[in-house]
């Protein structure tokens, strides 16, 4: 059984998760222009490397605020 944690999800075609499997973080990326994407990181600070470097605040509708939030979420995983 995979812990799965709903970083955030706007609608059903604009969400991110992440599931916990062992060792490994799987993110999926859902967006309604690019589909589903998903990535495996080997540990949080990867992910979270990734994240800072992937989203800007253009990509979520509240700003940078959002995006603030969403990289928490991302660090209590």
């Amino acid at each position: 059984m995979f812990a799965k944690h709903i970083i955030y999800k706007h609608d059903n075609y604009n969400m991110l998760t992440v599931e916990v499997q062992g060792k490994t973080l799987v993110v999926r990326h859902l967006s309604d222009q690019w589909g589903e994407e998903c990535r495996r990181f080997v540990s949080r600070p990867e992910l979270i490397n990734w994240a800072e470097r992937y989203f800007s605040a253009n990509d979520f509708p509240g700003g940078e605020e959002e995006r603030r939030q969403t990289l928490e979420k991302l660090r209590s995983v």
